[in-house]
């Protein structure tokens, strides 16, 4: 007579089948979408240099899309084994040199930024999104959320001039219905500026949320709005 078949051992393995997918499906709490603004990434003591394509638009590109932790922590280069590949993103190319423009020195093709974007970043959402699915999200988010023409019809322009930054965020959580993390640099006068915008955004990578956690955003009462 062959050995008694415990049924318990079986449920017990499928419960810790479950946890582990519950576990991976949930890996992070939520996304920050940030996109910064050129002109104050150009505008410091180590300035910048335009891609190859030459000079992005004057307007606030993509920094990247990141997974986070309500406790302000995040995880990172979460899977070494899922290298970032351009070919799974062969036709997003053209969208990533306008809305995802390196300004890294020396000038480069933007593809170094985006390998490092997917490998520190991406692949700790890869439970949701797949390498394309990553970038795609990320450029939809920006095509929906128009910042420069929300302050711009607020009266804040690019013009070297300078707001308060409470007027910048009431802008921008006018415009999308949320409340924005913003964060400065310095130039090289030493005067505080409007350099990343950060918004929430849920584990799908789709839908805006209130952020549960703003980053520190190191910027005094008063920023300046470089032009570009």
């Amino acid at each position: 007579m062959g050995p008694k078949f415990d049924g318990s051992v079986l449920i017990k393995l499928l419960l810790l089948q479950c946890l582990a997918v519950l576990s991976a499906a949930q890996d992070f709490d939520f996304f920050y979408f940030v996109q910064q603004w050129p002109g104050s990434y150009c505008d410091t003591k180590r300035s910048c240099c335009y891609p190859t394509t030459g000079k992005p638009p004057s307007d606030f590109g993509i920094h990247g899309l990141w997974p986070n932790y309500r406790d302000g922590s995040y995880p990172s280069n979460c899977d070494p084994d899922n290298s970032y590949d351009q070919s799974k993103i062969s036709d997003l190319i053209s969208r990533m040199q306008e809305d995802w423009a390196t300004l890294s020195c020396p000038s480069n093709s933007g593809s170094t930024f985006w390998s490092h974007e997917w490998e520190k970043h991406g692949t700790c959402s890869e439970s949701v999104l797949d390498q394309h699915g990553y970038f795609k999200a990320a450029l939809d988010l920006k095509s929906k959320l128009d910042l420069l023409q929300i302050l711009q019809s607020a009266g804040i322009n690019p013009d070297g001039g300078f707001y308060s930054l409470s007027r910048v965020k009431s802008a921008i959580r006018n415009g999308i219905g949320y409340a924005p993390g913003i964060e400065c640099n310095v130039d090289e006068e030493g005067n505080s500026q409007l350099y990343q915008i950060y918004v929430c955004v849920d584990t799908s990578g789709s839908k805006l949320i209130e952020c549960p956690v703003f980053p520190n955003g190191k910027c005094a009462s008063s920023i300046e709005f470089p032009s570009f």
